[in-house]
């Protein structure tokens, strides 16, 4: 069963709490703290992690992700998208499990070699539906085999090697309880690839989240392990070089319970600006239930020496959920009316091009019709521009200006057929002449040229010449 903090009536308020990024939709989060009569930590239960925006969240949600399942993205139509990224190991399946409740792939190297966009929506029956949809087919599947399930997919979209592929798998768990989002957790960073991966995966990796969280329409969830400097974290360097403000940048800290000296100053001096603030989570172990995994992280915030010092704003897998419900719908309602604007604008330029081309013939007669006016048409513009040199046509194109186009060839043709000597004239001067007559002697009248000395003097000027006018045809025949 899953808790909630009430101190004193109110909630404490936070830096993320307060920051400009929020809007009037996410200001009534104050649902489920009542008025208690003394300062003393009450804990009540709570239904599962279910927000109090669902209801109003749902029909925006489902709209975007209709959007995405159309593609509209490569129409260069960036959707609202909550990015998970972070390095290898750091935690992130520990944490989207706890979120949709499910078991996802775990273990060494890269579990996640494709993006993996999950749908979570909160579903009233108590039976859950999970199903996988990749490569336009859907399979159903259930709880229990879920996580083979996704291995499988995987496998099918990216091969049975270690490599990634930017094709996407998407999961969609509707269950009683969770809440209602859609996430994109992407491949973890790496730095050294292990057999069977590709010498550059590194690459390939940092390339696939540059992708996906350059958009400003994208939230960055970025999963950091309590143990590391956030400062080194390569993640974090990714996410500040296309959010250097960080007011799209989420940190959600994981392991908290390995290293919890010192979390508190780590995550409340912010050094690495993480613009929507920190949440503090432990990772729940393999054979913990859902349910208790929840109820052993909130008496660690409360027991723990250093832990129950942090903000219990900041802390808890139901404080992460509510915050990315609570970001998802602001990044919605603020980006959807571009949205549709360049949905119209993207319909209406279609629609043009489509009212452009001609009517469907249903007959053979109409086909007979049209193609008699293609014909005409054809001839008209031929005249135009053989026999009156009208352009008008094609005024930008220079390569319909047929007759200009014929001049100048002509008169390369000509040049050509000047530059072509088939001998020396200062070296040869009526040497090969004078030759051919010496062999032509015979009884002739005196100051006359035999006929066949002059036939093989012409016919070695023609045979020198006659391929540069055969080239020029074939050049001028070629479409």
């Amino acid at each position: 069963m899953s808790y909630s903090q009430k101190m004193g009536g109110k909630r404490t308020q936070t830096d993320s709490g307060s920051r400009s990024s929020s809007s009037s939709i996410l200001q009534d989060d104050q649902e489920g703290f009542s008025p208690t009569s003394s300062n003393a930590l009450v804990l009540v239960q709570n239904p599962p992690i279910v927000s109090s925006y669902n209801e109003r969240i749902r029909p925006m949600l489902d709209a975007i992700d209709k959007l995405r399942n159309l593609m509209v993205m490569e129409e260069g139509i960036q959707l609202p998208t909550i990015v998970v990224v972070g390095d290898q190991s750091s935690g992130k399946s520990s944490v989207l499990e706890s979120l949709a409740s499910i078991s996802l792939p775990r273990g060494w190297g890269i579990c996640t070699r494709v993006p993996l966009i999950m749908r979570l929506q909160h579903h009233s029956d108590p039976e859950p539906e999970l199903s996988l949809e990749y490569n336009g087919r859907v399979e159903h599947t259930d709880e229990d085999n879920i996580s083979e399930d996704i291995v499988n997919a995987t496998n099918l979209i990216a091969g049975d090697c270690k490599g990634i592929s930017d094709t996407p798998l998407t999961l969609l768990v509707k269950k009683n309880g969770v809440p209602d989002l859609t996430m994109v957790d992407l491949p973890g960073i790496t730095r050294v690839p292990v057999r069977g991966q590709p010498l550059n995966i590194a690459d390939q990796i940092k390339d696939m989240i540059m992708k996906y969280i350059k958009p400003d329409e994208s939230i960055i969830l970025n999963v950091l392990s309590a143990s590391t400097d956030f400062s080194t974290c390569e993640s974090i360097s990714m996410s500040r070089s296309v959010d250097k403000t960080g007011e799209r940048t989420l940190a959600v800290v994981t392991k908290v319970d390995m290293a919890p000296e010192g979390l508190l100053e780590k995550v409340t001096a912010d050094d690495v600006h993480i613009g929507l603030g920190y949440v503090c989570v432990r990772n729940r172990i393999r054979d913990e239930e859902y349910e208790e995994a929840r109820s052993i992280e909130d008496r660690l915030f409360e027991t723990d020496p250093f832990l129950s010092k942090i903000d219990k704003s900041m802390v808890g897998i139901q404080v992460l959920a509510d915050k990315l419900v609570q970001i998802q719908a602001a990044s919605i309602a603020r980006n959807l009316p571009d949205i549709v604007k360049k949905i119209n604008d993207k319909l209406n330029s279609y629609l043009s091009d489509l009212n452009k081309m001609p009517k469907k013939l249903s007959s053979v007669a109409e086909a007979m019709t049209a193609v008699m006016q293609i014909i005409g048409a054809s001839k008209e513009s031929l005249k135009k521009i053989l026999v009156r040199g009208e352009f008008d046509e094609f005024p930008d194109d220079k390569h319909m200006h047929c007759t200009a186009r014929l001049v100048e060839m002509l008169n390369k043709c000509s040049d050509q057929l000047h530059e072509c000597n088939v001998s020396d004239p200062k070296s040869n001067f009526l040497k090969e002449e004078i030759a051919i007559l010496e062999e032509a002697k015979g009884i002739t009248l005196p100051n006359f040229v035999p006929h066949n000395a002059f036939l093989l003097v012409l016919q070695g000027k023609v045979k020198g010449i006659s391929s540069i006018p055969i080239e020029f045809v074939e050049q001028k025949s070629r479409p």
